[in-house]
């Protein structure tokens, strides 16, 4: 009967803990080791996943490109040409300003770009003021603008030195410098392009 007792007592134990002490039958600890470029490629020869090699999974990975992207947008903004209008001609001297946030997230082996940035671009120009010509420079702000939202950018004007403008000529400067938003709009949805590839 004894036996029969322990042997249904075995039955309905359904958890077993064994206790091994470190002794010379007992396997050795795994050592680290860093993995090559080489072992990487014979694990996985033809990546099915975005992102990095240690995501296998795809679960979740942010990459900033705050460098890369600050860089472009100047590079793109630097390049525009200059405008003429019907009483003066202006361009873009320099990106004075270029701040926000580039990124690229890999969420469930999908991949999401966004951005978040503002601009400060110098201009220079010249446009007749009273038969005379008269040379003019300032800013263009371009206030937050953000991934998918080029449609609504926006571009504030500063004069540098506006004395001497009559608030009528101030007014048609502004509006002639206000042609620059369409190649600046260009210029940035060519960026998103590249940033949506990277």
């Amino acid at each position: 009967m004894e036996g029969g007792a322990l042997e249904k007592q075995q039955q309905s134990s359904s958890y077993t803990y064994w206790v091994r002490e470190a002794g010379e039958d007992a396997a050795p600890l795994p050592v680290p080791r860093k993995l090559s470029a080489d072992d990487i490629s014979k694990q996985q020869p033809n990546p099915t996943t975005l992102g990095s090699v240690w995501n296998q999974a795809g679960t979740w990975e942010e990459r900033n490109l705050n460098s890369w992207a600050s860089n472009r947008i100047k590079e793109l903004l630097s390049s525009l040409e200059s405008l003429e209008f019907s009483s003066g001609k202006a361009h873009i001297d320099e990106v004075s300003k270029c701040s926000g946030d580039a990124f690229l997230i890999t969420v469930r082996n999908k991949k999401r770009v966004g951005y978040t940035y503002e601009l400060t671009l110098k201009f220079k120009g010249e446009w007749l003021i009273q038969e005379e010509k008269k040379k003019i420079k300032g800013h263009l702000d371009v206030p937050e603008f953000s991934f998918g939202e080029l449609e609504d950018l926006q571009v504030e004007i500063r004069f540098s030195d506006d004395k001497g403008l009559a608030v009528d000529d101030k007014m048609r400067i502004s509006k002639d410098l206000r042609s620059f938003l369409s190649p600046i709009r260009d210029r940035l949805q060519k960026f998103e392009e590249e940033l949506k590839d990277r």
